[in-house]
């Protein structure tokens, strides 16, 4: 049966080998459609051959491309050094004595605290692996694989060229690229059946 949903669905993101990074199609948002459309009408995902990764005994590979991640978190603040600025005065009843800088420390103080508090942080393009099991992620010069299984996924929230994944046990993760629209309808699919 050569039904056009069925190609598109099925195909789309093998072709990242034969044409690189670009190759993971430019119109997201529409493969990201067909693929929906194919999975509402009983489609099914279609496995991809693997090399590099050792997956598990019934674990299935769909996909695998390169994406921007990033995860959503804050840290402790760290107050600049020295803690406290100012100037030496040379006073003459007192002598020399410090005088603080209560402007600056206060600005100083503030942009830490503002560079401490949670955002998307640590961006980096990553080869992502999206199986059966959960996305499988690594980014360029590690070499394991970080897992995100998709039975501690707590929601999905798809964007026009991201997706964001929440998790009961750590970060958030971002997604952004052009297959990221095609990998939410994905992993949304996954998770109502497969959960």
């Amino acid at each position: 049966m050569n039904d056009p949903l069925d190609q598109e669905g099925k195909t789309m993101w093998r072709r990242r080998r034969s044409r690189g990074e670009g190759g993971v199609r430019p119109d997201g948002v529409q493969a990201a459609s067909t693929l929906a459309l194919y999975l509402q009408s009983g489609g099914e995902l279609a496995p991809v051959q693997v090399a590099d990764l050792h997956l598990t005994e019934g674990e299935i590979a769909f996909a695998d491309v390169m994406c921007s991640a990033a995860r959503f978190y804050g840290t402790e603040v760290v107050y600049p050094y020295p803690r406290s600025t100012g100037y030496v005065e040379d006073h003459p009843s007192f002598g020399q004595r410090w005088v603080p800088n209560r402007r600056l420390n206060a600005r100083r103080h503030r942009e830490a605290e503002a560079a401490a508090e949670p955002r998307w942080r640590d961006h980096t393009p990553a080869r992502l692996m999206l199986t059966s099991a959960g996305i499988r992620l690594r980014p360029p010069g590690s070499p394991t694989w970080l897992p995100f299984d998709h039975s501690l996924l707590s929601g999905v929230t798809l964007g026009r060229s991201e997706v964001v994944l929440s998790y009961t046990v750590c970060a958030p993760l971002l997604l952004t690229g052009p297959a990221a629209p095609w990998l939410g309808v994905a992993i949304e699919h996954l998770r109502r059946t497969t959960l």
